[in-house]
């Protein structure tokens, strides 16, 4: 039993709906850990040939819990140790492993998307295989909002999407980008007016190919695009360096109140 996503299982397709409507879906440490449980039992689905990702009541997901992150601040150290240290045998800590673990399935992954798709809702998204989007979505990396980089795979996809200087850019600024700007850069796969049954299309079409050339078609472009599991530990690096410095913190206070921050 879930308390932040509802699982369902129709005719070989598995939908996985982020289920906190109250929050915009965003991502808490407790949906984290169900993600990966939930990601671990499709893995080992017989039978299954798509999985869908979606967000309950028309967004997909509004980024990271806030009040979760601060919970984490007087545990500073304890954090750090969780983002350097994966769980024996995996490359992906637990902050990436809510993402990674899709590209661990078999089958193809599709995210449908409406509303907004923000920080870790847009990490989670392009932890997909695909991602259809309606027109009016807003999709931003928006880690630099809170003083921190994307620290959750980003270095699986982004590689894979397009090109350094326009993810820089993204990165650094964390620009909020309309679905058709996003479609441009490939960041979205095709828009539609109804992600969800866009989505069930493709996973019923996926459904008509040899699920074995699915399989291969999927390690195939997942093998060759990237820079491979190094890019975790350095995102692990990278962030722990700068997080809950004095500058990251100021970072978030003045987002939080609205005002220009004053760095050191």
């Amino acid at each position: 039993m879930t308390q932040t996503l509802s699982i369902e299982i129709a005719d070989n397709i598995a939908t996985v709906t982020l289920n906190r409507p109250d929050k915009k879906n965003a991502m808490s440490f407790e949906m984290m850990a169900e993600l990966v449980e939930t990601g671990k039992t499709l893995r080992e689905t017989k039978g299954l040939r798509a999985v869908i990702l979606t967000g309950s009541n028309h967004c997909f997901c509004s980024g990271i819990d806030l009040t979760d992150l601060m919970s984490a601040v007087p545990k500073m150290d304890a954090l750090r140790t969780e983002i350097l240290n994966p769980p024996a045998g995996d490359a992906s800590n637990k902050f990436q492993a809510p993402i990674t673990i899709w590209s661990t399935l078999d089958v193809p992954v599709i995210a449908a998307l409406e509303g907004v798709v923000f920080g870790a809702g847009a990490q989670l998204a392009l932890g997909a295989d695909f991602r259809i989007a309606s027109p009016d979505v807003k999709f931003s990396i928006m880690e630099a909002k809170w003083g921190l980089i994307p620290d959750m795979g980003l270095s699986q996809s982004l590689p894979k999407l397009m090109s350094a200087d326009q993810a820089m850019e993204l990165i650094m600024t964390a620009r909020v980008l309309d679905a058709p700007e996003a479609q441009s850069l490939g960041l979205i796969t095709r828009l539609s007016d109804d992600p969800m049954a866009a989505a069930i299309e493709l996973a019923e079409t996926l459904k008509t190919k040899s699920p074995d050339a699915i399989k291969a078609a999927k390690k195939l472009v997942n093998g060759i695009w990237g820079c491979g599991e190094a890019g975790l530990k350095l995102e692990a690096q990278l962030q722990c360096e700068i997080i809950g410095g004095a500058n990251q913190m100021e970072m978030v206070m003045a987002t939080m109140a609205k005002r220009a921050p004053k760095f050191s």
